[in-house]
């Protein structure tokens, strides 16, 4: 019994030493061998305050400063270490109220009477400079340096996007983020956030247990600083922009060019816009809400996610396919007789050609031909016929989203056969029953970015690059590689060159002559775009030179009636802008800035 009892005290006292053992260890780790375990002991001592890095500026094509940023600053407040103030004054120099005051220092009292919180964000400039002069006077209050976006002019609001304060849904989807950061929201400073933004750095005090700086912890030697983001060199032409934004001014609809050769989005204009300098700072929230509030939807990117019916301006598609089918040829003759069935037309020179139908946009003749795509025995059915048409749809970018790096580009609409089946019935719907599609009208549905790429890869014979917003990224000129992939398009290059030809016709002499200029060769389509809401819309599509193609646009204009009307004169003033610098047709450019269609 007595052995037992000796055995059980060796135990017990091994188990001691051992334990004894493990702590010291643990100590001696913690103590001497992890630093880091001593700064984290040390957090209650230290303030760790945020370098906010410099967002990256964004640049137009040329080398011209769109955004760039202007100082602005937190002002913070430790509440246990301020003494009575002279509100008077103190209100005056920061233009708050006195209940403003009030209240932020109660809710800074209920985060903590010992650490810091934001009382008042974004001071600008003007107004830190005078409280500066007498912070000292105000123990407990000290600043915290931001940026905000500043506009070298105040448009391209929709290319641009802006940057708001994170929400707690941002913060809890995504670790970077904190409470008090910005975020790029929409547009170039949505969808290029992480080149953007930079690298945040720390600088870490010493405060005493009233919570005031006592000097740099580690002489700095844990601090980082704070990396400012990637400069963005944008694709768009700023002069051109904003030109287009002048043009649009008073118009519902919107502006798209595109360089064919590279896909780089030229102009990108939807309007009614904004400035966006009215979403920086302290005001942003309030004209934010005053903007969603707006009848005319200035925050609606109809560039992007309206989808309109496009009118006679896909009439070119139908007759590249029409061609690629072998279903009829360049001089293929279709009579009109003011229409096709129960599809009117008006009146012009009739039978015609592929490039008489195009320049003078004859229904008739496209009807006809849609009819024998869809009609064409080499299918079994009108169905299996129908869903071949799409495929060419397909690959021009219509009915899926073009993979822009605009983050709310929409995909319009074009419908699968199972859409026809489940409304007719399987089998029981025609070719005539969907003659409509033949012209752009029906069910299709299109956006003004995808129809400026049709453009694009007509201009191009062929082939388009998807396109994209941005140039370059950063000092290496980097750019995402989707945008250097060339998108081969299923239609022999000659189809291209006939259809070609009646667009060229269709501006010199056909129904788009306004579009006309003096030494340069546009070619181009006109659309009357069918609104079952309201007046048609005006639609026009185009490119030049004919055969060096540098800019493909679109242009639509909502509610204004006939293309050649006020669609066609806007495109062939920003194409000779765009070529030429300047614009020689002034009466007609005057007549489009004085156009108000929003007050009608």
């Amino acid at each position: 019994m007595k052995d037992a009892f000796i055995n059980r005290k060796y135990v017990i006292i091994a188990l001691i030493v051992l334990a004894s053992l493990g702590l010291i260890i643990r100590l001696f780790i913690i103590q001497v061998v992890k630093d880091s375990y001593r700064l984290s002991a040390d957090n209650n001592v230290l303030r760790y305050v945020t370098q906010y890095p410099a967002r990256g500026l964004i640049y137009d094509r040329n080398g011209k400063l769109i955004v760039f940023n202007q100082a602005a600053y937190d002002l913070m407040v430790v509440p246990a270490q301020t003494s009575k103030l002279d509100t008077t004054e103190f209100c005056n120099l920061l233009e708050i109220s006195r209940d403003f005051l009030m209240e932020r220092m109660k809710s800074a009292i209920n985060y903590s009477r010992r650490a810091p919180s934001v009382f008042l964000k974004q001071i600008s400039d003007a107004t830190y400079a005078r409280f500066q002069e007498k912070m000292f006077t105000y123990p407990g209050f000290y600043v915290q340096p931001r940026t905000l976006r500043k506009y070298s002019k105040p448009v391209a609001s929709h290319v641009l996007g802006y940057v708001s304060e994170v929400d707690d849904g941002i913060v809890r989807k995504n670790i970077y983020y904190k409470p008090g950061d910005y975020i790029g929201k929409s547009g170039i400073e949505e969808a290029y956030e992480k080149e953007l933004r930079g690298e945040r750095g720390v600088k870490i005090f010493m405060v005493d247990v009233f919570s005031r700086v006592k000097g740099s912890y580690a002489d700095g030697d844990k601090d980082t600083l704070a990396v400012q983001g990637l400069d963005i060199f944008s694709a768009i032409d700023l002069d051109l922009q904003a030109y287009g934004e002048l043009l649009m001014n008073n118009k519902r609809g919107s502006i798209v060019a595109i360089e064919p050769k590279t896909g780089e989005v030229l102009t990108l204009v939807s309007s009614p816009d904004y400035d966006p300098g009215l979403l920086v700072g302290r005001v942003r929230s309030d004209n934010f809400a005053k903007l969603l509030a707006d009848t005319l939807e200035p925050l609606y990117n109809r560039a992007l996610m309206a989808s309109y019916p496009p009118g006679s301006t896909f009439k070119p598609i139908n007759g590249l396919i029409a061609l690629q089918e072998q279903v009829i040829s360049p001089s293929t003759m279709f009579g009109c007789n003011n229409g096709y069935l129960f599809v009117s037309c008006h009146s012009h020179q009739s039978p015609l050609n592929l490039e008489g139908a195009i320049m003078n946009s004859c229904n008739s003749y496209f009807c006809q031909a849609y009819r024998r795509v869809l009609e064409n025995p080499k299918y079994l059915s009108v169905s299996s016929a129908y869903e071949k048409w799409k495929g060419y749809l397909n690959e021009f970018g219509f009915g899926n989203k073009l993979g822009t790096d605009f983050v709310n580009e929409l995909s319009g609409f074009i419908p699968a056969g199972s859409y026809y089946d489940k409304y007719y019935g399987k089998s029981k719907w025609k070719a005539l029953t969907i003659i409509s599609m033949a012209i752009g009208q029906g069910e299709v549905g299109t956006t003004p970015l995808q129809m400026a790429n049709m453009t694009a890869a007509i201009a191009n014979r062929g082939y388009f690059y998807t396109p994209h917003i941005v140039k370059s990224i950063g000092a290496d000129h980097t750019i995402d590689k989707r945008f250097t992939v060339k998108h081969l398009i299923n239609i022999d290059s000659a189809n291209f060159e006939e259809i070609i030809l009646g667009m060229e016709a269709a501006v010199n002499g056909g129904t788009a002559t306004v579009a006309a200029l003096k030494d340069i060769i546009v070619c181009g389509k006109t659309g009357t775009a069918q609104n079952p809401h309201g007046k048609d819309h005006s639609v026009f599509i185009a490119f030049a030179p004919k055969d060096d193609p540098k800019i493909a646009i679109m242009v639509v204009v909502e509610n204004a009636g006939f293309g050649a009307t006020y669609a066609a004169p806007i495109a062939s003033l920003m194409i000779e802008k765009y070529l030429k610098g300047e614009t020689t047709n002034k009466d007609q450019e005057q007549s489009m800035l004085n156009l108000n269609l929003i007050q009608q």
